[in-house]
């Protein structure tokens, strides 16, 4: 498929199919990385737009949610990627959105700590934006839109992005851009195509 065709199946909505596992960037007291649990849910939109819902959970199964983060905005892409035949690297820009709800007291405790200044009391289900602002957790800075260098690979019907850097680095440059897919979100109910 070319860049258009892939941007047509996209259009829709796209969920995780089991709860995923990530490195993160923090350590245990060990020195290894600590996992990262998260479900998340897609959606494509005309003009080039994203919204992804992502729910954070202390556990591998998922049944202890810890946040829940909407992001909203632009992708860019870049031209094609070596990992597949079809696939293609593409920018995730959070120009529109950036919102986070702690689920559990613990982590609504913690941001309390680590993320009071500019923001309201943080509380169990409470949503706030973090959209422009400093939000250490997160490793946002005032001003600067979250960005990521990724990718976009969709193959039987299934939407690859990219793995993790084993090592917990983001996608935070070019030369970290993923070179491996992660686990596939599928074509949710609602976004079924017609």
């Amino acid at each position: 498929m070319n860049v258009e065709q892939i941007k047509e199946a996209l259009v829709g909505d796209w969920a995780s199919i089991a709860p995923e596992v990530r490195p993160s960037a923090s350590k245990n007291p060990d020195g290894t990385l600590k996992p990262f649990y998260l479900k998340r849910e897609f959606k494509y939109l005309a003009g080039d737009r994203f919204e992804l819902n992502i729910v954070n959970s202390a556990d591998p199964n998922g049944a202890v949610p810890i946040a829940r983060i909407a992001i909203r905005g632009h992708m860019i892409w870049r031209g094609p990627h070596s990992i597949a035949p079809g696939a293609q690297k593409v920018d995730f820009v959070a120009d529109e959105g950036y919102e986070v709800a702690p689920l559990i007291q613990g982590f609504a405790d913690l941001l309390n700590q680590v993320a009071a200044t500019g923001y309201g009391k943080w509380q169990v289900n409470d949503t706030q934006s973090v959209f422009g602002k400093a939000f250490p957790p997160f490793g946002l800075t005032e001003g600067k839109n979250f960005m990521e260098f990724d990718l976009v690979y969709l193959s039987h019907d299934m939407l690859f992005w990219g793995a993790r850097n084993v090592d917990g680095r983001g996608f935070d440059k070019e030369e970290n851009r993923p070179t491996n897919l992660q686990i596939p979100l599928a074509r949710s109910r609602s976004g079924e195509r017609k």
